[in-house]
């Protein structure tokens, strides 16, 4: 899974471990979040389950480098990031696939599920990770995060820009949410530093490749 993100350079930063009852854990929760959604609980294996640990063991770390975990779908077009974010089921990884439908070589999918983002003081970025999604679409790049958009459907295409206390629920709510009090309090003060530093929209699309332009249109400028 992780074969194409691996290198030899330096020494590790830090260090987690699994064991089985963080994968237990994770049995839990998916069978909550099946409950709350009012789905069949869904039968997950150990080995897919223990991926998810993995994830969540190093999020718990990543606000200590100014870095957090975000759900979402990112599409890089000329080197720069655009990414999608909406509850599960709205069409984001349908809206990325359209950008690069239309758009070809220029576009590259960063990741589609659970990129990571950095803010430093120049800047918002925007990593690949290879926990993205199931359709596994994801490169092992690095490139700075232009625009968040949070999408809707709606029955003829719209977007608009939205100001940061607008879209502060959905960023909240689509980032990871550390347990440990330190690592939360600075993982909300990354998400501020966000939504100062990224161009932030709403769009209301029907799924469409002119949904596809239209977005484009006005996020690149």
């Amino acid at each position: 899974m992780c074969t194409a993100y691996r290198t030899d350079d330096g020494e590790e930063i830090f260090t987690i471990r699994t064991e089985q009852t963080d994968i237990n854990l994770e049995r839990e929760r998916s069978a909550r979040e099946d409950a709350l959604e009012g789905r069949q609980v869904r039968t997950y294996s150990d080995e897919y389950l223990e991926t998810l640990a993995v994830y969540r063991k190093i999020a718990e770390k990543m606000p200590f480098y100014d870095t957090f975990l975000f759900h979402g779908s990112c599409v890089a077009v000329d080197g720069t990031g655009y990414l999608f974010t909406a509850k599960s089921g709205t069409g984001k990884s349908t809206h990325t696939r359209l950008w690069r439908e239309m758009l070809g070589d220029r576009a590259v999918m960063v990741n589609d599920d659970k990129p990571l983002i950095r803010v430093s003081e120049d800047g918002a970025y925007i990593y690949g990770t290879p926990w993205d999604g199931k359709h596994r679409l994801s490169s092992n790049i690095c490139v700075p995060l232009k625009a968040v958009c949070v999408l809707t459907r709606a029955a003829e295409n719209q977007i608009r820009r939205i100001t940061a206390r607008e879209a502060y629920p959905m960023l909240l709510q689509q980032s990871y949410r550390p347990t440990d009090t330190a690592a939360m309090t600075k993982t909300l003060s990354l998400i501020d530093r966000l939504s100062q530093q990224a161009d932030l929209w709403r769009l209301g699309c029907n799924i469409s490749p002119e949904a596809a332009q239209t977005a484009y249109d006005a996020m690149r400028g």
